[in-house]
């Protein structure tokens, strides 16, 4: 190599790469997601006895209301994390429970296996996917699950399924009665009280849910809380 060629490929390396900071030799640390308020988990204040609520994101939406209508009442927890199918809740229902008792547990589990996906597990339009979790599946399943629950002791409330509207993404109205009808035979097997959240959204859906989508406004969230709580104080323990 000539000093020419030398000195050329040291002008090229100086203008067109560039040097490497300090910043970009460190390993990148994640970003730690911040959960949302429903999520968070709380500290027991001593005394009250322990709520889990376990459900999708609908249970999700009306835990903190639910949470202030029995501050003074119940440590309402609830699980880390949305729900989903009675698949999901197999797979993580002893994580979910832990290690410390309950006194209620408010449950439910339906939205999510009515939904209709693609092969690869994406949400899609019923003509052209398959029911997550089929009516058979979730008889099957739901049933395994409320026998774990009744293992912890607790008392347990089913909480139906809520309305989908129609035009509900990956949805189709009214197969929540299907799978409502079932959840009933079992409850009713099982000796298990319902909380009818279904029978209780439905005349109210025009004030309290959004068009074509199976979730609710704020103000719905907070009336359907009113339900949730009123149910959950009555099977709480006598002081």
């Amino acid at each position: 190599m000539t000093r020419t060629s030398f000195l050329l490929g040291v002008l090229f390396l100086g203008v067109f790469c560039e040097p490497v900071s300090a910043d970009q030799t460190q390993e990148k640390k994640p970003v730690k997601r911040v959960p949302s308020p429903p999520l968070v988990a709380i500290t027991d204040r001593p005394g009250l006895p322990r709520v889990l609520l376990i459900g999708d994101s609908i249970s999700i939406g009306y835990t903190l209301p639910v949470r202030e209508l029995l501050k003074d009442q119940a440590n309402v927890h609830r699980i880390p994390t949305n729900g989903g199918p009675t698949i999901t809740g197999l797979r993580e229902i002893d994580k979910w429970l832990g290690d410390k008792p309950w006194d209620v547990i408010h449950f439910n589990w339906g939205l999510h296996d009515l939904k209709y996906m693609d092969d690869n597990g994406g949400r899609v339009e019923p003509e052209v996917g398959r029911i997550q979790v089929p009516l058979d599946d979730y008889e099957k399943n739901l049933k395994q699950l409320t026998q774990r629950l009744k293992q912890t002791g607790a008392k347990l409330i089913w909480c139906s399924t809520t309305p989908v509207p129609d035009g509900s993404a990956a949805r189709i109205a009214d197969d929540e009665l299907k799978y409502n009808d079932v959840a009933a035979k079992i409850m009713a097997e099982e000796g298990v009280e319902i909380d009818d959240l279904y029978a209780f959204a439905k005349p109210k859906m025009n004030e309290i849910g959004l068009e074509a989508n199976v979730h609710y406004s704020p103000a719905g969230y907070a009336v359907l809380a009113q339900q949730v709580a009123s149910t959950i104080e009555k099977s709480l323990p006598s002081k």
